[in-house]
């Protein structure tokens, strides 16, 4: 049985970075490679002396939405009592209907109103796990309505106010529907984009939206009893193709971030190519797990027990994984969403 408790590492509380560090490219970067084992402590905007000619960037487009919402719980005939409410978005079902995450829960029932001041809101049905189908309702644009009331979805974690939301998108992001970002991407600026194309590297776009999957706590003792919440993803022909064509020549193909890993890895077939394709992903990747893409992953370090750092962990060994943590923790990189980076090749 492969345990949850297997993938636990000590973390001072200090280490945990509260704000995005400026310019984005200047966090330190831990390179390790592979092959040699060799373990080398830089910053990001050394990472172009890693990348060469040929290489394939993976990135996800995906952008953040101010998905944490705020309301007034409505008197109900029941006698249930008013008070407030927070609402998570986090999957549109339809136009009109989210998939949320709801503090408290288990005051919602089905029915209860909810009032939002720029729109309301009325509970609709039960998900798993707390999970609460929210309906909305509004006049004008839902988007626009959002951009209006809705916060940044820090994780817990951070305590400290956010200045400039844009340091919680990646400088690509360019399609709504996140509710949490691709944080290995934070680190990317346009002009060290600019200058890993101008070497030669190519950039491949993909699309994961994330959610629960991504970043819901591993209860279970027995990681196999894990189940992976769904999100949306797609990967269109010319992406597809570009990828395809690094591995056909055995050139490299480097994920930024998880959520980019678990793209390629779910559209590919058989034959290890990548299928264009759009639609659910719940891939859970553990050791054990072979890569049919992947060969290079830039991340950053993740929480104890998480999906995440099962997946590093499936990249390079769990025993290696932890132990690279471990001199992390002792060189004092700073840790999670605003953190510093990983590079493995």
């Amino acid at each position: 049985m492969m345990k949850t408790k297997d993938f636990w590492y000590d973390l001072p509380k200090e280490l945990i970075a509260q704000t995005p560090i400026e310019p984005r490219d200047t966090s330190r970067t831990l390179i390790y490679d592979r092959k040699s084992g060799s373990v080398e402590h830089k910053h990001f905007y050394d990472i172009c002396d890693y990348l060469r000619a040929g290489d394939v960037l993976v990135i996800n487009t995906t952008k953040v939405i101010p998905a944490r919402i705020f309301a007034t719980r409505l008197p109900r005939t029941d006698k249930t009592v008013e008070g407030n409410t927070e609402v998570l978005l986090l999957k549109r079902k339809e136009y009109d209907v989210w998939e949320c995450i709801t503090k408290p829960a288990k005051k919602l029932k089905i029915g209860s109103k909810l009032d939002f001041g720029k729109m309301q809101g009325e509970v609709v049905g039960f998900g798993e796990e707390g999970i609460r189908f929210v309906k909305f309702i509004f006049d004008g644009v839902f988007e626009n309505l959002l951009e209006e009331i809705g916060n940044m979805p820090l994780p817990p974690y951070i305590t400290e106010k956010l200045q400039d939301k844009s340091r919680y998108q990646t400088v690509y992001c360019n399609i709504d529907g996140s509710a949490a970002a691709p944080t290995a991407g934070l680190h990317f600026t346009p002009q060290l984009l600019d200058k890993l194309i101008k070497q030669g590297v190519q950039i491949a776009k993909v699309l994961l939206h994330v959610g629960l999957g991504t970043f819901r706590p591993v209860k279970e003792t027995d990681i196999l009893k894990h189940k992976m919440h769904s999100e949306y993803f797609e990967i269109d022909d010319y992406n597809a193709q570009l990828i395809n064509s690094a591995l056909k020549d055995g050139r490299r193909v480097i994920c930024v971030g998880t959520t980019s890993v678990r793209v390629v890895e779910s559209a590919a077939g058989d034959d290890g190519l990548i299928k264009p394709t759009k639609g659910e992903t719940n891939i859970f990747i553990y050791p054990g797990y072979e890569f049919k893409v992947v060969k290079g992953l830039i991340t950053n370090f993740h929480l104890p027990e998480s999906t995440l750092i099962m997946l590093v962990s499936a990249f390079i060994g769990r025993e290696k994984t932890l132990e690279i943590y471990n001199e992390a923790v002792k060189e004092k990189y700073r840790f999670f969403s605003f953190g510093d980076a990983m590079m493995i090749l």
